[in-house]
């Protein structure tokens, strides 16, 4: 426990219930957008089925039913998939911590980009992990660092990637990168561990192949989600990975909490027989689209011009870059929340051995149009009449 710290997500969330604070800080979706109505009748109809299925036990690995969904989304996104080669999780974030508990002794290695996504360091932080990390340009990972990385880390068990509009930063390794990594995977014998909810949310750009679909010889666990692209109260994830890997993640379902809940599981089944989930992420898309688009505007003309945004293909977050000597966290302690009243991620807390200072994440989903441009003209005062 010594490595298991208070964390910035908890505080963020905290904020983002404070109506009077423009919160561009956690990873929300646009709730507005939630799917309620169709979701209402789902939920009265599995309640009210006879025999009370939807409310009793089912197995640990998930019901049968969604497991074929899902399966059948993974062939869809070019990924060879059967039902039994899917875990559905309590959220991607429990496949983190199953893949850390798993394949992580303490003093282990884990390779991850730098930053990379926090909550996977939180997921991690109780295997006692030591880390190696490699930086992230606007191509994604430094695959050409990569190799260096791992001959310097003979204790290197995984590599942990956020490969699609990466949390924070929203680059997005390319094709390129993605095939290096495999193949340095394969010679190192490395377990990739590739983490996908915003996969689905693209607004532009080519879309890419999954780690997944060009993994040779089973050592990619991919995660994915409903979070992002339906609603994170669902609290549904899935592994699809190896059967070795995935029945080993399977016993430590059942030790961490038996099984996904039925009501849940069943709600998102139905919603998937129902309703056409590609026309709901095209909705997404189009609305993210607008909204990042007026974010970086706003940033343009309201953040002073030595500020650097970076300008995602999809997703919720752009990440941005101050001067050296710029420290975002006193920043916001002291300045952007008790008088701007803006919140949003310092960079810090996202790079596993070194803390940088002198970055942002802002999300662009959460909040409407309105707000997003108050809200960043309310940060561009704050930040021009800084001493």
């Amino acid at each position: 426990m010594a490595q298991v710290r208070p964390s910035a997500i908890g505080e963020l969330l905290a904020l983002g219930a404070d109506p009077s604070i423009i919160s561009f800080g956690g990873g929300y979706p646009d709730a507005t957008l939630f799917p309620a109505d169709q979701l209402a009748k789902v939920f009265d109809e599995i309640i009210r089925a006879p025999g009370g299925a939807a409310m009793q036990y089912a197995p640990s690995d998930g019901l049968p039913r969604l497991r074929e969904q899902i399966a059948a989304l993974m062939v869809a996104d070019g990924m060879a998939c059967t039902a039994g080669d899917v875990l559905v999780l309590q959220g991607s974030q429990q496949g983190l911590d199953f893949a850390a508990r798993m394949l992580v002794d303490p003093g282990d290695v884990i390779v991850t980009e730098d930053p990379t996504f926090l909550g996977a360091l939180i997921a991690f932080a109780p295997s006692q992990p030591a880390y190696a990390v490699v930086p992230v340009d606007a191509h994604g990972m430094r695959t050409d660092l990569l190799a260096g990385v791992l001959a310097a880390n003979p204790k290197a068990r995984m590599i942990y990637t956020v490969p699609d509009f990466q949390n924070p930063t929203g680059v997005t390794l390319s094709l390129a990168r993605r095939k290096e990594l495999i193949a340095l995977a394969n010679r190192h014998d490395l377990i990739v561990l590739e983490d996908t909810p915003y996969r689905h949310i693209r607004f532009s750009g080519q879309n890419l192949p999954t780690l997944k679909s060009l993994d040779t010889e089973g050592r990619v666990i991919h995660l994915g989600s409903f979070s992002k692209v339906l609603v994170p109260g669902l609290r549904i994830g899935w592994a699809l990975a190896a059967p070795d890997l995935l029945a080993r993640m399977g016993l430590l379902k059942v030790a961490a909490d038996t099984q996904t809940s039925t009501l849940n599981m069943a709600a998102a089944s139905l919603f998937l027989d129902r309703y056409d989930l590609w026309a709901h992420i095209a909705r997404l898309r189009a609305a993210y689209a607008v909204k990042k688009e007026a974010m970086l505007d706003a940033i343009r003309r309201h953040l002073p011009q030595d500020i650097a945004a970076t300008d995602p293909e999809g997703g919720l977050f752009t990440w941005l870059t101050f001067d050296e000597g710029f420290d975002a966290t006193a920043f916001m302690r002291d300045v952007a929340l008790p008088k701007a009243r803006v919140a949003f991620v310092p960079g810090a807390t996202f790079f596993p051995l070194t803390p940088r200072a002198n970055f942002a994440r802002l999300n662009f989903s959460a909040q409407p149009i309105e707000k997003i441009e108050a809200g960043i003209a309310a940060l561009g005062r704050a930040l021009h009449t800084r001493p």
